[in-house]
């Protein structure tokens, strides 16, 4: 049997087998003839098996289906090949520059009104749950006692020192907490972000540092309520150099905050993107550090050496600057979640654009946007530091 006869003995077959199942399930009506006088042969030797379709032999007209309900031959030369399925329209999925859909709405339409093409991301986004109700487990260093130093410390820069030390400080403020920020980074940022003048100081850290100045004496108040700052000037830039040859030189600093430690809180210490003795005396002076980590591949470099030089204090992980948007930084933090664990903050700062121009008005984020996305995640990360701990009396 060649090709075609097969061919032409399959469509026979399937032909018969759709003749027999629309047969069994709606036999044809009978014409007059039959029906008045109905054969009895008829009704006891046909075969129960064929759904009523009469023995071989037996007379009488047969009923065929019509083309249109037999439909068109189960396979074969002859069968037209199937069509694609009908698909229903599928949703309108807004996709972002970056190739990423169903991130949020549109540029600028988010909370805050702040342009989405800055790269900015949603306040608590990417692992780790947003809020700090209390409902998730606590971060191990809100159970510190009060009061509690802080260095802010990373020898890279960019990665959201600065803007840690203002806007974690100043929710830590705005939460009740009598809170302290000391700048002991040359370039003076933390002082000038909170709206102090470094021109108009008669003292700063560096007397602190160099002159053995009571710390309390180079204090300036700010406008945010219960937040207060050691300013930094020029002059911080030699005090790398003139440390060298100082006595106790890293402990500079750690004698200066011993002193003044029971009137604050937190006292926050930012430090400058270095390992040299200014860091270092900030690392001596401070009971637990955080380490700020850029949601990007190169922050993750050099961080082991960070970390074996504050092996000796609580070191704890804040994921900043993350672009919700982009793959690299879901990648970069859970990289450093899986690496660190429990060390690492639930909440993460997004990059925004209003937290990069809230400097330049001399104003934390709380003061200058209060309902921004940074906002909201300065204050998030704030409940989590600080585990609510009760604010001290006096």
């Amino acid at each position: 049997m060649d090709k075609h006869e097969g061919d032409v003995a399959a469509r026979s077959r399937a032909l018969f087998e759709q003749l027999r199942a629309m047969r069994s399930k709606s036999p044809p009506e009978p014409d007059d003839a039959t029906a008045t006088a109905p054969s009895e042969a008829a009704s006891t030797d046909a075969d129960p098996g064929d759904g009523g379709v009469p023995a071989v032999g037996e007379a009488g007209p047969i009923a065929y289906p019509t083309p249109e309900e037999v439909g068109p031959p189960a396979d074969g030369p002859d069968v037209p090949e199937p069509g694609p399925p009908h698909v229903a329209e599928a949703p309108h999925v807004a996709v972002d520059p970056t190739g990423r859909a169903g991130e949020g709405p549109p540029a600028g339409e988010r909370a805050g009104g702040e342009d989405a093409t800055e790269g900015d991301g949603l306040a608590g986004a990417g692992p780790g749950p947003v809020t700090g109700d209390g409902s998730e487990p606590r971060h191990p260093a809100a159970d510190l006692p009060l009061p509690r130093v802080i260095a802010i410390a990373n020898q890279k820069g960019g990665v959201g020192k600065t803007t840690t030390a203002v806007n974690l400080g100043a929710a830590l403020a705005e939460l009740g907490y009598r809170t302290l920020i000391i700048d002991l980074d040359p370039q003076g940022n933390a002082t000038t972000g909170l709206g102090v003048n470094a021109r108009n100081l008669e003292h700063a850290i560096y007397d602190v540092l160099m002159h053995d100045l009571p710390l309390d004496e180079s204090i300036e108040p700010t406008s945010v309520r219960n937040l207060f700052v050691a300013p930094a000037t020029i002059d911080l830039a030699g005090a790398e150099i003139e440390l060298v040859p100082a006595f106790s030189r890293e402990l500079r600093l750690r004698r200066a905050v011993a002193d003044i430690g029971d009137d604050y809180d937190f006292t926050i210490i930012d430090c400058p993107p270095s390992l040299g003795l200014l860091t270092v005396n900030g690392l001596a002076a401070a009971t637990e550090v955080v380490v700020p980590i850029q949601c990007e591949y190169y922050a993750l470099e050099g961080l082991s050496q960070l970390l074996r030089n504050v092996s000796l204090v609580q070191a704890n992980i804040i994921l900043t600057m993350y672009d919700a948007r982009t793959e690299l930084a879901d990648q970069v933090a859970a990289e450093v979640r899986q690496h660190f664990g429990a060390k690492v903050c639930r909440n993460v700062v997004p990059r925004t654009v209003r937290l990069s121009e809230a400097p330049s008005f001399g104003q934390p984020i709380i003061v200058f946007d209060p309902a921004s996305r940074g906002a909201l995640a300065y204050r998030e990360l704030a409940k989590e530091v600080s585990g609510g701990a009760p604010q001290r009396v006096g």
